[in-house]
């Protein structure tokens, strides 16, 4: 059976500009790619980071190489093949890789009519929260985003950190939000001795965890934080791929997999699977990036501990549809769309 490609470019403007410690942005650039069997089309999406030296020009660049590997394939079935002679073809691009293996997984669950966590056997009723994020800006803004998302139903927020006034922020968000579980993520932004004092503050303040305090650079200052930090410590720069699992291991508590960091959901899984034989907790987090994306990797969430996949939810219009998330609860039993649910 021949296999038909096609990608495009899609330029997503957000609701307002979503600032971390590093970067603004106000507009997010994905690429939609669709692999198409003469019945059913499978839907996938790259959203490239910059950090992880990942652009839409890049995924442009390499897809048409990575896409004439899917056309030539015999079985679309075997995700596993394909995948391994695309990764064989471009060692780096896993945002490209990405869109490619869940527009596979999307169109084997459209022709087998199954939901993609059916298709992977995963459990339906083992619901997850995700939370929602409040980027960095005004203290006073920042309070007032975290009020409303609890007036709109979300139970758990994260908020970005990295100024010279966390204290500050952790606080106000704290006052805005008293029942709400939080975490917070620095986004490498503070020296390992800012990191432990500021987990007493968050300590304090009833904080869930702290997401990549230091530069991923600075591995051996990640493990004296993790040896003093009052609070959990999660590590997402630090965490890119599956080799990564067992070298953050002994400096984290928590690892974050993102399908556009490790290419994909095949790839996740075996992160996940790596992380539970190091004793580490799992996030799925995201980039911001369309339903598209998104959807696949919430089939993913009856095997880890927590969810941050509100990207599409920061979009002020996303073409695309997924999967329910009311106030961040992510309830796969509900799910009845074959695939990835995206559409």
């Amino acid at each position: 059976m021949s296999l038909n490609t096609t990608f495009e470019r899609v330029a997503l403007p957000l609701d307002h500009p979503f600032t971390i410690s590093r970067e603004t942005t106000k507009t997010a650039e994905n690429v939609v790619v669709r692999i198409d069997d003469g019945e059913h089309t499978g839907i996938g999406a790259a959203a490239p980071s910059q950090y992880y030296g990942e652009t839409p020009d890049t995924v442009e660049a390499v897809l048409p190489d990575l896409l004439s590997i899917v056309e030539q394939a015999d079985d679309p079935l075997n995700r596993n093949a394909i995948e391994r002679e695309i990764a064989a073809r471009v060692g780096d691009n896993p945002a490209a890789k990405a869109a490619i293996s869940i527009a596979l997984c999307d169109l084997v669950g459209k022709r087998l009519d199954l939901p993609l966590y059916r298709l992977f056997g995963f459990d339906p009723d083992r619901t997850i929260t995700s939370s929602f994020t409040v980027g960095l800006d005004a203290t006073d803004v920042m309070a007032e985003k975290a009020r409303t998302a609890v007036a709109d139903g979300y139970s758990v927020l994260k908020t970005k950190l990295g100024t010279d006034r966390d204290e500050e922020i952790v606080a106000a968000v704290r006052d805005a939000a008293p029942e709400a579980r939080i975490r917070v993520d620095a986004n490498e932004a503070w020296t390992p001795r800012e990191a432990v004092e500021m987990s007493e503050m968050l300590a304090d303040h009833d904080i869930e965890f702290l997401e990549q305090p230091l530069p991923a650079t600075n591995p051996e200052g990640l493990r004296f934080v993790h040896e003093r930090s009052a609070v959990p410590i999660a590590l997402d720069e630090s965490c890119v791929t599956l080799t990564d699992v067992p070298r953050v291991a002994d400096r984290a508590d928590i690892i974050v997999i993102k399908l556009m960091k490790c290419a994909g959901p095949l790839e996740a899984i075996k992160m996940i699977n790596a992380a539970r034989a190091h004793g580490l907790d799992v996030m799925l987090g995201c980039m911001v990036e369309t339903n598209a994306a998104i959807a696949a990797a919430c089939h993913l969430t009856p095997l880890v501990d927590y969810a941050d996949l509100d990207g599409s939810l920061l979009l002020a219009d996303d073409p695309y549809d997924g999967i329910p998330m009311p106030g961040g609860v992510i309830d796969l039993s509900t799910v009845e769309r074959p695939g990835t649910g995206a559409e």
